[in-house]
């Protein structure tokens, strides 16, 4: 079931419609770049880019089991991923908020690697193996974040419009 958007339009154009689901789905699924935030332990910010796959109503991505963002989710899982385009006039940024959770599912791992080097044309070749991705000689945790707010931002005829989720069970393990 789409979720329902609300427009917030103390935050737009007053004649500009609502981002329907079906083009924030778009974004979110062809999107190759997302700046992913999350909280070190003494509260300042964590912002970094990184590729990311929508699968099942999540979105996912990966990180080294050492890099800041994999130790500040330790801590803290809630997380903001955002994407879209760097133009003022054009375009549709959006928001994802929620919690990630590690997935160490091999198969379901397996079906991630495979979307990943379809998505990113074989740019990122994962193998799995014990609840990771592999390659290069490194590993990565892959992580779920089932949506509990996403915002659209349109631009040009700008809008702001909010999709609340019930966030669904997550997967994990």
């Amino acid at each position: 079931m789409e979720p329902l958007p609300e427009q917030d339009r103390r935050f737009g154009d007053p004649d500009a419609s609502h981002t329907p689901w079906s083009e924030v789905l778009r974004i979110l699924e062809a999107a190759e770049l997302f700046w992913i935030s999350t909280v070190r332990r003494d509260g300042r910010p964590h912002v970094t880019p990184l590729p990311a796959v929508w699968l099942d109503d999540r979105l996912h991505f990966c990180t080294g089991q050492t890099e800041q963002k994999a130790v500040n989710l330790v801590r803290n899982p809630k997380v903001a991923l955002t994407t879209g385009t760097n133009r003022w006039k054009d375009g549709l940024d959006v928001v994802v908020e929620g919690s990630a959770v590690q997935v160490t599912d091999d198969a379901r791992l397996r079906e991630l690697a495979d979307l990943w080097r379809t998505k990113y044309h074989g740019d990122w070749d994962f193998e799995v193996e014990d609840g990771l991705f592999h390659e290069g000689g490194g590993s990565a945790a892959v992580f779920e974040v089932a949506p509990t707010k996403v915002l659209a931002f349109t631009k040009g005829k700008f809008a702001q419009t909010r999709f609340r989720l019930v966030a669904p069970q997550q997967r994990g393990g």
